[in-house]
Parts: structure tokens; C-alpha cells; sequence
């Protein structure tokens, strides 16, 4: 509080409590990432875990290097990532593309939210490989069920975010849109939207996250290539630099999803931590 008294501007919560600014923090993440790979280093040089229990960064390189080339499962790297991108992103916009609306119209319309609030609250609690043996006997075993079971569990933190994100829309926001003569459109659009897409995006990055999760789950329905098949099969192998080379391979997407996503927040909501 005293450095808006000073400055005549209102300051954030980092700057209220006294934290460092963003580099400060990225910094620390960089570090802290560099420390965890010099103990890999170490833990597996001194020998103190074999390596069918963790194998060094040479061996994890290795394989990477024998994915990207020769291939591992019958692909190679290059395949199984398209594949998993394909049917993570499919799921993510199809998720987006009725999750958001559904969510909205169930923060707006009671009926709505009478009908869909409980269906997404029974299942949402739900592990993905509970219900992935009925999503089999409904859609069978071919593409469709990969991308459907990643869309369900994308479906339910997205729908519930857009639904929140409407109701931190205040009523004296909504009445003197009205009172400006706004048409109930222009107010869903320009008011509702505009005030939820916050939350939205919050549930965007939870989404993803979800669906890269999800992920390995749905490829253990009859896959023939992608990252989780890859690491599925390699499991079964005790092929654990297989494994947490397709780890590192997932995660990197991943991040690179979210970082992409926070990018894209920065970018449409500017006012966004700063009223």
C-alpha cells in the first residue's frame, strides 16, 4: 500500500509484499532445474541407483538420438510426436469450441446450469481409465476414442472455469451496459466474455495439462504409434531410458503448450492482475 501512496500508482501483489520481479523468479526456476539434472549427473556416476532404476543423461541422450534416427516401437520419434500432438490438439479444440460456450451459458441460464452442472460434476472426479473401457465398447477401438477420452477430461476444468469467470462478472457491470443500451448479445460479448476471459484462460492451461495427461491412458487403447504408446511399450521392456526419454518428450511439450498459452494471455488480457 505505501507504494501507491508514493508513486500515485496502484501496485501489484508481488510489488505490496516486497517479492522480486519476474526475472528474479525465472532465474530461480533455472537454477533449480540445473541442480536437479548436476544431481542426475551424480547420482548415476557414483552408481549409488542402477540404471534399470534411473540411467544417466548419456544413455537418456542416447536413446534420443536412436529415436529421432532409427526409431523406437516401429516409429520414429518425429511420428509418435505428430501423433500425440494430433489427438492432444484435436481433443484441446474440440474442448474449447463447446466447453467455453457451455461454460458461459451455464453461468447465464439457470436451466443450463441445472443440466449440464451435474454431469460435469459426477464425472469430473473421475479417473480417465475408469471410464475408458466404456468409451471401447461405445466408439471401439479405433482414433475417435483416443481424441474423445482426451476431450472429456479437458472438457470439465474449461466448462467449470468459463462458468466461474461469469459469475466474478459483478450485476453493476451488467446494468450499466444495459443502461448504455446494450443488447443482451452485445453484453454476453462485450461485458460476460470480456470479464471471464481470465478464468477461461486459467482453464485453458488446466485443460491442456489434463489432455497431455490423459494422454498415455488413451493410447493404450490398440495404438500402433504415439509419446505414450512409446513409453507404454518400453515399460514393458524394463527400457526405463526409453521411458523418461519420452518423459522429458511429453513434458517439453507441455510446457511449451502453457508457455504458449500465458504468452497468449499476456497478449488479449493486458488488464489481467492489474485492477
Amino acid at each position: 500500500m505505501s507504494k501507491k501512496l508514493f508513486s500515485g500508482k496502484p501496485a501489484t501483489p508481488g510489488q505490496v509484499y516486497g517479492a522480486p520481479g519476474a526475472g528474479y523468479s525465472n532465474f530461480i526456476s533455472f537454477m533449480t532445474a540445473v541442480v536437479l539434472i548436476a544431481l542426475w549427473f551424480l547420482i548415476t556416476s557414483m552408481g549409488w541407483v542402477k540404471p534399470i532404476f534411473l540411467p544417466s543423461p548419456f544413455a537418456v541422450y542416447d536413446k534420443f538420438i536412436e529415436a529421432v534416427t532409427l526409431g523406437v516401437a516401429n516409429s520414429t520419434l518425429a511420428e509418435h510426436t505428430m501423433a500425440s500432438l494430433g489427438r492432444v490438439m484435436g481433443a484441446f479444440l474440440l474442448a474449447l469450441v463447446t466447453a467455453v460456450p457451455i461454460g458461459i451459458l451455464m453461468g447465464v441460464n439457470r436451466i443450463a446450469r441445472g443440466l449440464f452442472d451435474p454431469i460435469i460434476e459426477f464425472y469430473r472426479p473421475l479417473p480417465p481409465l475408469a471410464y475408458l473401457p466404456l468409451v471401447i465398447i461405445w466408439f471401439g477401438i479405433g482414433e475417435f476414442p483416443k481424441v474423445f477420452l482426451i476431450f472429456l477430461a479437458i472438457f470439465a476444468p474449461m466448462a467449470i472455469a468459463a462458468r466461474s469467470g461469469v459469475k466474478s462478472v459483478s450485476i453493476e457491470q451488467i446494468h450499466a451496459a444495459y443502461a448504455m443500451g446494450g443488447s443482451s448479445r452485445q453484453i454476453i460479448f462485450h461485458v460476460i466474455l470480456k470479464a471471464a476471459m481470465p478464468e477461461i484462460f486459467t482453464g485453458m492451461r488446466i485443460g491442456i495439462g489434463v489432455g497431455w495427461t490423459t494422454l498415455v491412458a488413451a493410447e493404450m487403447v490398440a495404438s500402433a504409434r504415439g509419446l505414450g504408446f512409446m513409453v507404454l511399450n518400453a515399460a514393458q521392456y524394463l527400457a526405463s531410458d526409453t521411458v523418461i526419454m519420452g518423459i522429458i518428450v511429453i513434458g517439453f511439450f507441455a510446457l511449451l503448450f502453457d508457455l504458449l498459452l500465458r504468452y497468449l494471455e499476456r497478449l488479449l488480457i493486458p488488464w489481467k492482475g492489474k485492477v
